[in-house]
Parts: C-alpha cells; sequence; structure tokens
C-alpha cells in the first residue's frame, strides 16, 4: 500500500527505513522524500513509527500529559443520542438574521 503518493512510497519502503533505524519523519524522509511534499502522509508514517516503538509525536505525548482522551480510542460514547437529545429540546430557530 502506498504511504506517499507524491513521490510512490511505499508501506514496506518506510517500514524497512524505521528497522534500518528511522526513527523520526524527518529521518524517513531523507532516504525516501516522503512527507516532503503535500505533507498528507506524515501522521500515516508517524503512526508507523509509533506501531514500530519509535517516540509518539509531541502532540499525543502533550495530550496524554494532560490527561486528554485518545482520538482514536474507542473508550468514548457515541455522541449522536445526546445530540439528538440536545436538537430536539433547542429553542425554534430564527427565522431569519439580518447580516448589516
Amino acid at each position: 500500500m502506498y504511504v506517499c503518493m507524491c513521490h510512490a512510497v511505499t508501506e514496506d519502503q518506510v517500514k524497512r527505513a524505521i528497522d534500518a533505524g528511522a526513527d523520526t519523519p524527518r529521518q524517513i524522509a531523507k532516504g525516501c522524500k516522503a512527507g516532503t511534499d503535500c505533507g498528507s502522509c506524515v501522521r500515516r508514517i508517524q503512526a508507523l513509527l509509533g506501531e514500530h516503538g519509535a517516540r509518539p509525536c509531541p502532540t499525543a505525548r502533550l495530550a496524554a500529559k494532560l490527561g486528554l482522551a485518545d482520538p482514536g480510542a474507542d473508550s468514548e460514547p457515541d455522541p449522536a443520542p445526546a445530540l439528538a437529545s440536545a436538537l430536539a429540546s433547542a429553542p425554534e430557530p430564527i427565522a431569519a438574521l439580518r447580516v448589516a
């Protein structure tokens, strides 16, 4: 599977770079240029690094330090029922607003 479409870098190539000692997205980019163009693959590269024992990205460390929930965890309840209940009890919207 491709990780970086800009430079045609596959997941296997990234994993080989990690196995060779790369432990940051920047180190991986030095070898194969993944993450140096549009940047949309950097999160996947960070995830692959995390799966292979590298330090998590600073944002994840900060969230853990602050006690914030892991966005990937399934421990959070589904917000849909609470949202539906809140919308049902909300007052009727104003028909039109005039913007000055």
